[in-house]
């Protein structure tokens, strides 16, 4: 039960505030700091942002806008690959790729059985380079703008390192945050999506690039008020570390799923995403009462990202 597990109140330090839809936190190998302001509207019309901050400072530089005919962008997650280019899970656009210069392109308008990509919210690379994405719009632009929070029409994809896009999973309400689990050899062996509605995580035991098993429950948040999961992290203990939109907390659960084991108390209700900082034990969270941009000192430092493995 919740009032059973762990409380973790840690000091919360606020980096930025009024960051619309404050999302997608993510640094690049040279310490770079990146993030993204979904739901910035222009003319009645999306007009997300890509955010380079300067951490020490709260200082926010506008690095993109995507926008494809016409059609502004609603960036949500983030994901840095080893060549320091920032993938991009975007509501309207799908996959994106923007370079630290500000240059972005739409990288597939279409998987690869030819289906008219859905719009994407979150993403992971795992340590092969392969981006794991969720999907939870309908088809990307110019289509209406449509979200599965009621009807399960959301999808979980897979773009290999070979740039195919497989879709491995639909039939999900809103499939938000994304992890990827690896064995001792570095090995991807379990991908993890968060099903906010529902407040579930689910478990696919991944078999091979794009290719997973049928989906498990692996993991459940607690409580009955609207919310759910958003984003998630892993640490170097193999916790994962969910932000619980609506809670005012961070559930922690262990290696094995199942139910929370601590939860982290926040000064904000609605966590939306986290991100360790590399090879330290700073967690930075995105969060939407405020809109802001914090950070807070874990007692686990977070699991290597893609980026920052050797592996080829």
């Amino acid at each position: 039960m919740a009032d059973e597990m762990a409380i973790f109140e840690p000091t919360f330090t606020n980096i930025a505030k009024n960051i619309l839809g404050a999302e997608g936190p993510v640094f690049d190998t040279d310490g770079n700091f990146y993030m993204v302001a979904p739901e910035i509207e222009k003319d009645g019309k999306f007009a997300g942002q890509v955010l380079k901050v300067d951490l020490s400072t709260g200082k926010l530089d506008t690095l993109c806008e995507p926008s494809l005919n016409g059609d502004g962008g609603v960036p949500a997650g983030c994901q840095c690959d080893k060549n320091n280019d920032i993938w991009i899970a975007d509501m309207r656009l799908g996959i994106i790729k923007v370079t630290r210069d500000g240059q972005f392109q739409q990288v597939c308008k279409t998987d690869k059985d030819n289906n008219i990509m859905q719009g994407c919210n979150d993403c992971s690379f795992d340590y092969f380079g392969h981006l794991w994405v969720t999907a939870p719009a309908g088809e990307i632009a110019p289509h209406p703008y449509r979200r599965s929070m009621e009807e399960p029409f959301g999808s979980v994809y897979c773009m290999t390192k070979d740039a195919e896009v497989i879709k491995v999973d639909t039939g999900i309400r809103f499939p938000n945050g994304i992890a990827v689990k690896h064995s001792e050899d570095g090995r991807p062996s379990l991908l993890i999506v968060a099903e906010t509605p529902t407040k579930s995580l689910w478990g696919y035991t991944i078999m091979g690039p794009g290719k997973v098993s049928e989906k498990f429950l692996w993991g459940k948040l607690p409580g009955n008020l609207e919310g759910g999961p958003d984003g998630m992290d892993f640490d170097v203990e193999g916790n994962l570390l969910v932000a619980h939109w609506g809670s005012s907390h961070i559930e922690v659960f262990g290696p094995e799923g199942g139910s929370p084991k601590t939860r982290i108390k926040c000064p904000f209700a609605n966590p939306s995403n986290i991100h360790f900082q590399p090879t330290t034990n700073t967690v930075y969270v995105t969060e939407h009462e405020f809109h802001g941009l914090w950070k807070f000192e874990w007692k686990h430092k977070g699991m290597p990202q893609y980026c920052d493995t050797m592996m080829l």
